[in-house]
Formats: structure tokens, C-alpha cells, sequence
């Protein structure tokens, strides 16, 4: 039996490994600032801790007596790291660095973090890999790829051992489709159950790689076996995608089909900044560590649709 730390643990990703992890037969403590987190997701098992990571002091009681960090807790949306750089930038890269720091004090533990496929930017390359250079178009993408700088010095400089999972676009229970941090299936989802006409912004062709929440659980926590399985510093890098292309609009419609309902989905002008096509190259998952994310966009959808409506009529 392992003990383990997840910061923002009480949120949307966290909540779902520390599920995993508890049933594993693992010790959960969560550090989160309930910012966007709730008490409600954990299980009553997992231990949580109440506090920012920009706290170093409260990071290092935190990370105390556990056997390995997961460092998923950060302000997650493009545009609040345009509104409130400093603040973003706060939590985002110097906040992380508290967490790598913490690990590093308490025995150089290992750390699995949350990186980002915001690092790509308008990469044009489909599909990406991890051996394309990064070409971030926001801060948050920017704070994302300084996370991966710092761990890969750090795996050098104090032989510690890091990995940084590239997540493209997560879905699934536990989203909150009335958070600014939402992705286009749960407002999708949202507006659907509650006979609301969906809004497409752009054309719909813009292409997204969809990866159901299980599957990022399962990534997150076997990419901790892989580091545990190490003996060297090391820095493992893999994106977390299943590397299928689907349109905003082919979505759309499926989504409403699931769901039973008709009507096509109106069409507003085209978001600044917006990509128009994103898919990652799973083949270092797949190899380097050891998952394969094999949850098909329907039976997440269909998952998240059943757990949507069951809420609602609880």
C-alpha cells in the first residue's frame, strides 16, 4: 500500500484517480483550494487537505510521508491566464515548482504531472508527437511547457523522476459545464438534456482529440508504476489522447442522437486564437507507458449522458 498526493485532487481529474487509486488499495490526501474542486467528489476515504499551492510551506506538510506526488492542481482556462496573467502564472509555474521542491525535500518521490497539448499551439503537424517543438500561443501554454523545463533540470540536476502527461481534450463525469473551465462536451451535454439549442462557434470543422476521464486516471496512475519501476532520474514525456480526429459539428450531432433529440446546432462567428485542428500521436502512451485509451467517444458519451441525467433526476 502505497501513500500518494494529489494536488487538486477535489477537481474534475483528480477526483476520478483518486477514485483509482482507493481502489488499489492506496492512501489518498488531497491538497485543493476548492477554487473549482468539491468536497462532494472525493470518497470519504481520501484524506483532504484545504490549501493553495503557492503556499510552499503548506505543499511540503502536504507531500509529508508519501510515497509519490500527482501534480494536477492549477487554473486551467486560456482566457483567466489572459485576464489575471500574474495571478495564473502564480499557480501555474511557481506553484508547480513548490510541488517538484516538496518532492525533492522528502526524498526525491516521484511526480506525475499534468502538462498540456496547449504546448503545441497551431502546431501544424497532425498528427503531433512529442518530438515536434512547442510552439505555445497562450500563457497557459507557456506556464505548461516551463513545468516540463523545470522537471526535465530537476530529473538532471537532483535525480529525480518526473512525468508529464500532455492531456488533450479530457471529458466526463464531474465537469462542470457552467465552469469557465469546461470543455465543449459537458456545455454540449448541458445544453442538450435541457432542450437547448447548441452553439457551434466557427465553421464546426474545427477537429478536437477526445479522451474520456477513465482513461486519464488510468494513464496518470501507470505512468507512477513506470516511475517507480525507475531507479535513475528521469523525465518521461507522452501525450494523453486516443488519436482520432472529430469535428465540433460531427459532436454536435452525435451528442443530440444519443440523446434522442433533433434539431442542428446554430452557428456563431469564429473565436479568436481558436486551433482548427488538433489530434496527438498516443504512441508514447502506448509504449513508453504502458496505456492505451481505449474508451470510444461513444461510450463516454453514452457514460456521461447516463451519469448527466441521473443527477438531475436524483
Amino acid at each position: 500500500m502505497a501513500t500518494y498526493l494529489i494536488t487538486g485532487g477535489a477537481g474534475f481529474i483528480g477526483s476520478h484517480l483518486a477514485d483509482r487509486l482507493l481502489a488499489n488499495g492506496d492512501k489518498v490526501r488531497v491538497l485543493d483550494d476548492l477554487s473549482t474542486g468539491h468536497r462532494h467528489n472525493l470518497a470519504a476515504e481520501a484524506e483532504l487537505i484545504v490549501g493553495n499551492i503557492c503556499d510552499a510551506q503548506a505543499v511540503k506538510d502536504a507531500v509529508a510521508g508519501c510515497d509519490g506526488v500527482f501534480h494536477l492542481a492549477a487554473v486551467a482556462s486560456v482566457q483567466k491566464s489572459i485576464d489575471c496573467w500574474g495571478e495564473t502564472h502564480a499557480v501555474n509555474s511557481l506553484g508547480a515548482v513548490n510541488v517538484f521542491e516538496a518532492a525533492r525535500n522528502a526524498g526525491k518521490i516521484p511526480v506525475v504531472f499534468a502538462s498540456s497539448a496547449a504546448i503545441y499551439g497551431n502546431n501544424t503537424t497532425i498528427p503531433v508527437s512529442e518530438t515536434e517543438i512547442p510552439q505555445p500561443i497562450s500563457f497557459y501554454g507557456a506556464d505548461k511547457l516551463a513545468n516540463e523545463i523545470h522537471a526535465g533540470l530537476a530529473a538532471q540536476a537532483y535525480d529525480m523522476r518526473f512525468a508529464g502527461l500532455r492531456f488533450f481534450n479530457v471529458y466526463g463525469p464531474r465537469q462542470d459545464p457552467s465552469s469557465p473551465y469546461s470543455g465543449v462536451i459537458s456545455i454540449f451535454v448541458d445544453h442538450v438534456l435541457a432542450d437547448r439549442q447548441l452553439q457551434i462557434f466557427g465553421t464546426g470543422e474545427q477537429t478536437r482529440d477526445f479522451v474520456f476521464v477513465a482513461d486519464v486516471a488510468a494513464a496518470l496512475h501507470q505512468a507512477m508504476t513506470c516511475l517507480h519501476n525507475t531507479k535513475d532520474g528521469c523525465f518521461i514525456r507522452a501525450n494523453v489522447c486516443r488519436g482520432q480526429e472529430v469535428s465540433i459539428l460531427d459532436l454536435a450531432r452525435e451528442i443530440a442522437r444519443l440523446a434522442g433529440k433533433t434539431g442542428e446546432p446554430v452557428f456563431r462567428d469564429a473565436r479568436q486564437g481558436d486551433i482548427m485542428r488538433s489530434k496527438g500521436d498516443p504512441g508514447r502512451l502506448n509504449a513508453d507507458i504502458g496505456h492505451v485509451a481505449d474508451i470510444t467517444l461513444q461510450d463516454g458519451l453514452r457514460a456521461l449522458l447516463d451519469w448527466e441525467q441521473s443527477r438531475r433526476t436524483a
